[in-house]
C-alpha cells in the first residue's frame, strides 16, 4: 500500500545559548508536535506570543502590563477591554476553526476579553477537540456552552459578536431566539466558504441586517453577492475583503535556515525520501473538493511523460497531507488504490493530518493547491509555502488567483479533470527547470513579506473591527 508518514523522532539544531538556544527550542517544540500529530491533535502552533505560564511565573498583574505594552503598538490596541464573543459552527482541524482561534489569541494579546462558543460541540470531547480547547484556556479565551442563559447574556452584554462561516448562523435562532435583534447590529459576520450548498436561507437570513460581512477574498465576496442575490433573494450588508497573513511563528521558521534544514531532513527521513528527490506536496483535509484524487492522476502523468520523454530529473515523490489515521474515508481509500493500481507506491505519502504544517513545508519543493470547483475562499496554506520560498501549483479559481501571479511565483491550471494534463506538464516543467523553480520561490516570498504578513493582516482586521465598532455605537444611540 501507499507509504503513510512514520511517527519517527529526531533531534538537530545549534546548542548554545541566545539565538541559538531558542533555536534548539524551536526546533524541539516543531519535532515533538510533528510526533504527536501523528496519532493526535498535538498543539497550536499559530496564535498566540504570551505564554500561558505568565501567571506562574509573574502573577496576573505582569501579564496586565504584558498586555498593556502590547496594546500600545498593535492596531488591534483599541480593542483593550472589549468584550468579544466568537462564535465558531465547529471546533476542528479546518481553516475556518483555527483562523478564528487565530484572531481569538490576536485580540487575547491587546487584552481584549474573548469568549468561544462551538455551536455544533460533540457530546463526546475527542483528542482534537480537548486540545483545542485546553490551548485557548491557556490563553485566556474563556469557552461556554452554545446554549443556555450564559451565552445569550454574553451575547447581549458583548461589544462586538463574530460569527464564524455562513452555518454558524443557524445558532442566531437556535439560541437567542427573541433577542436576535438586540444582537444583529454587533454582528460581523467572517465567511469562508465558496461551496453551493451553504447558500440556505436557515444559514443566513439575517445576513442583511448584520453590521457587516468580513471575507477573504475578492472572488469569494463578489460570489457572495451575486449568489445571495440571484438565489435567496436577499442582500449582503457592507463587505469587507481582508486577506490573511502567515503568523510571527510561522516565519520565524522560514527565515532560519538551519531550522528548515533540520526539519528537511527528519522529515525526508521519516518518509524514506532522499536529500536529492523532487517533492510535490498538497496540504489539505483530505477530500473530493481539495483535488487530492486529480493531483495524483496529474503526479502519475507527470512520471509516465518522464519516462518517455527519458528526461534526467530526480527521484519524484508525491505527498499527501491531511490523512485521517482514525476514519479512512472511502474517498481516502480510492485514492490509496489508485496509487497501487499504478505502481507507484514508493513515491506517494500518505501524512496524518496536522497543526504542525512548517516542517512539512521545509520538507518539500512545491506545494500544489489544487482544490476544486469555485477553488478555495482564500488558502492559507499557499502564504505559507511562499513563506519558505516554495513555488505554487494552483488552480486558476479562487483565492489562489488573488495570491499566486501565473508565471511568476507559480503556475496556475484549470480546475476539473481537464486540468489534470496541464498540472502534469506544469509538474514536469518545474522538475526539468531547476533555476526557475528557484525564482518562482524568491519571486513568492518576496510577495508574502509585501502583502501576506500577520502585521498586515491585523491591520486590514483592525480597520474592520473599527467600522464595525463605530456603527454598533452609533446603532445603540439612535
Amino acid at each position: 500500500m501507499a507509504k503513510p508518514s512514520s511517527a519517527a523522532s529526531s533531534s538537530g539544531g545549534a546548542g548554545g545559548r541566545g539565538p541559538a538556544h531558542h533555536r534548539t527550542r524551536l526546533l524541539l517544540l516543531l519535532l515533538l508536535a510533528v510526533a504527536a500529530c501523528a496519532s493526535t491533535a498535538g498543539f497550536l502552533l499559530r496564535g498566540a506570543t504570551l505564554d500561558p505560564c505568565d501567571d506562574a511565573r509573574g502573577g496576573s498583574s505582569a501579564v496586565a502590563a504584558a498586555r498593556a505594552g502590547t496594546a500600545a503598538g498593535n492596531p488591534l490596541g483599541f480593542m483593550r477591554s472589549k468584550l468579544v464573543l466568537l462564535v465558531s459552527h465547529e471546533l476542528s482541524l479546518s481553516g475556518g476553526p483555527l483562523l478564528l482561534m487565530e484572531l481569538a489569541f490576536l485580540l487575547r494579546q491587546v487584552g481584549s476579553q474573548v469568549v468561544w462558543i462551538t455551536n455544533q460541540r460533540s457530546e463526546e470531547t475527542n483528542d482534537v477537540t480537548y486540545s483545542l480547547e485546553h490551548k485557548m484556556l491557556s490563553q485566556g479565551v474563556q469557552v461556554l456552552p452554545a446554549r443556555g442563559q450564559e451565552a445569550i447574556d454574553t451575547a447581549l452584554k458583548a461589544d462586538l459578536v463574530i460569527l464564524n462561516t455562513a452555518v454558524a448562523g443557524k445558532w442566531l435562532d437556535a439560541v437567542l431566539k427573541d433577542h436576535v435583534p438586540q444582537v444583529l447590529p454587533k454582528i460581523l459576520w467572517w465567511i469562508h466558504e465558496m461551496r453551493g450548498h451553504y447558500f440556505k436561507l436557515e444559514y443566513v437570513k439575517h445576513l442583511p441586517l448584520v453590521a457587516g460581512a468580513m471575507i477573504d477574498s475578492h472572488t469569494t465576496a463578489e460570489y457572495w453577492k451575486t449568489r445571495t442575490h440571484d438565489r435567496l433573494k436577499i442582500q449582503m450588508p457592507e463587505t469587507y475583503v481582508v486577506h490573511l497573513g502567515n503568523s510571527k511563528e510561522l516565519m520565524e521558521v522560514a527565515d532560519d535556515n538551519v531550522a528548515r534544514r533540520v526539519l528537511r531532513e527528519h522529515i525526508r527521513e521519516s518518509l524514506g525520501i532522499r536529500s536529492e528527490d523532487l517533492v510535490f506536496a498538497i496540504i489539505n483535509s483530505v477530500s473530493r473538493g481539495k483535488g487530492q484524487d486529480l493531483f495524483l492522476q496529474a503526479f502519475y502523468q507527470s512520471v509516465q511523460l518522464i519516462q518517455q520523454k527519458k528526461l534526467k530529473v530526480p527521484i519524484m515523490h508525491a505527498v499527501v497531507v491531511g490523512s485521517d489515521i482514525n476514519a479512512q474515508t472511502k474517498f481516502e481509500t480510492q485514492l490509496r488504490e489508485f496509487v497501487m493500481k499504478n505502481g507507484i507506491q514508493d513515491q506517494v505519502h500518505f501524512v496524518n493530518k496536522t497543526l504542525a504544517v512548517a516542517p512539512y513545508l521545509a520538507a518539500i519543493d512545491v506545494l500544489v493547491q489544487n482544490s476544486q470547483a469555485r477553488g478555495e475562499c482564500f488558502g492559507r496554506i499557499t502564504i505559507e509555502a511562499m513563506a519558505f520560498k516554495l513555488p505554487v501549483l494552483g488552480t486558476a479559481a479562487g483565492g489562489t488567483t488573488e495570491i499566486v501571479l501565473d508565471g511568476s511565483t507559480g503556475l496556475l491550471h484549470p480546475a476539473g479533470k481537464e486540468g489534470v494534463a496541464t498540472l502534469a506538464e506544469n509538474m514536469v516543467r518545474l522538475a526539468t527547470h531547476t533555476e526557475q523553480r528557484v525564482s518562482m520561490g524568491k519571486k513568492g516570498y518576496d510577495r508574502v513579506k509585501e502583502r501576506f504578513m500577520e502585521h498586515h493582516m491585523a491591520d486590514r482586521i483592525a480597520a474592520v473591527l473599527k467600522e464595525v465598532l463605530q456603527k454598533s455605537r452609533e446603532h445603540s444611540h439612535s
